[in-house]
């Protein structure tokens, strides 16, 4: 796992607890394996899921791995956009703010 992006507090508490880090990965890794969603699509819909609980971290993270997966940036925004008829109009400018730092760095 690449520490680039990760916020110190996140890695500290892997460090502290190492078990529970384990097992969250696994748990990824499981459900990601559960379905016929292919990775770029399974991305696009954790960020969506990310927006819905005004998680910044995750937002930012799935964005970069949605990226990363083959999505565009003009998808990534979209689901950002999509977000405002079911999470409000201010989560969905949180989000795209967040996203738009993502894609800042990026370039």
């Amino acid at each position: 796992m690449s520490s680039e992006y990760l916020p110190d507090v996140y890695v500290r508490f892997r460090d502290r607890f190492p078990g529970i880090a384990e097992g969250l990965d696994a748990l990824g890794t499981v459900a990601d394996g559960a379905g016929p969603l292919d990775e770029r699509t399974r991305r696009l819909v954790k960020l969506g899921i990310a927006i819905g609980a005004m998680a910044e971290g995750a937002v930012r993270s799935n964005a970069r791995k949605a990226l990363q997966a083959g999505a565009s940036e003009a998808e990534v925004l979209h689901v950002a956009a999509l977000t405002v008829s079911t999470c409000g109009f201010p989560a969905a400018v949180a989000a795209f703010s967040w996203i738009e730092e993502v894609l800042a760095a990026r370039r």
